[in-house]
């Protein structure tokens, strides 16, 4: 498909790439008629003894410019350059891409699908596993997690205990595989001062320093605001909507007051981008099985039936 979105583009860039390499060219040969005077300068002096001569340009330098042309001409010829003509060869960087990928898909296809066929735990166990794991991650997900996997402001720590959606293995791995949404409302409409009210009792929440006068009038807001039906009656949050736990010490942006002040007036909205069409179910399955081994993985509790 074309990446020109009006079918004036494509031959606009033509005529003009063109247009430019003939303007070369015929520049180039107007150069090579003109008649050389020997002697006879352009009036142009610099620092009083060095001029510029009337003299011709060098042949070989002449030469080495017509070749360049002539390259320019052959290269549009075989390959795209010319607006949505695609060149003899029919290449391109996607399907290079793909080309390269699938290459690789036949040379460790295999193995990556040997690990998907083990449970998670023992895959995270296996020390050349993690080591794979880990080059996926460096790979594709420290940009924002950081090499060290613990994360950065907006970006959670996969290293601790805390988690938004569930750190246990097969939430981990959902995680990656259809990624997440997590959309904090504004709450601008409450107002300055209630707003301020608010952020003192989060803040009392989990032991920070804190005007107890205003966090005792934001507990009644945390309430009739509506705060607790993401966060709980308790404010220790819900997984299933990717709320925090607001009594801990962890803060995915910061504890300041003007930074909750910030969150409450203007929202936040977060996404962890899906990896399960980029990457396919047999990487995810290796990079979750790295994170559950970094640190931050919980087990899951024993089903009712499995306990005796």
């Amino acid at each position: 498909m074309s990446d020109f979105v009006s079918d004036f583009w494509s031959p606009y860039i033509t005529v003009m790439v063109l247009v430019s390499i003939f303007g070369c060219g015929f520049f180039l040969w107007l150069q090579s008629r003109a008649r050389p005077m020997p002697g006879q300068t352009m009036g142009h002096v610099w620092d009083e003894t060095l001029e510029e001569y009337n003299n011709p340009l060098p042949n070989w330098w002449r030469w080495m410019f017509f070749l360049t042309i002539f390259f320019a001409l052959a290269y549009l010829a075989v390959y795209p350059g010319l607006g949505s003509y695609r060149g003899q060869f029919g290449w391109s960087s996607q399907g290079q891409y793909n080309q390269e990928m699938a290459a690789a898909d036949a040379t460790y296809g295999k193995i990556f699908d040997a690990y998907l066929k083990q449970d998670l735990k023992t895959v995270a166990a296996d020390p050349k596993a993690r080591q794979m794991g880990e080059r996926l991650f460096l790979t594709y997900c420290a940009q924002c997690h950081g090499s060290d996997a613990k994360g950065g402001k907006g970006f959670p720590n996969l290293t601790d205990k805390d988690w938004l959606w569930g750190g246990t293995p097969d939430k981990i791995e959902e995680t990656i595989l259809g990624g997440r949404n997590g959309i904090m409302p504004t709450f601008a409409a409450l107002g300055t001062e209630s707003i301020k009210d608010l952020a003192n009792y989060v803040r009392s929440l989990s032991g920070l320093p804190h005007d107890a006068i205003r966090a005792g009038r934001g507990q009644a807001l945390f309430t009739s605001a509506g705060c607790v039906a993401c966060h709980g009656a308790d404010a220790r949050g819900n997984q299933m909507m990717g709320a925090p736990n607001l009594t801990d010490k962890i803060w995915l942006f910061g504890a300041a007051e003007a930074t909750i002040i910030e969150t409450i007036t203007q929202g936040r909205n977060l996404t962890m981008p899906a990896q399960k069409d980029f990457l396919g179910p047999a990487k995810v399955h290796l990079l979750a099985a790295f994170v559950y081994g970094s640190g931050g993985g919980i087990d899951a509790p024993p089903t009712p039936a499995a306990v005796q």
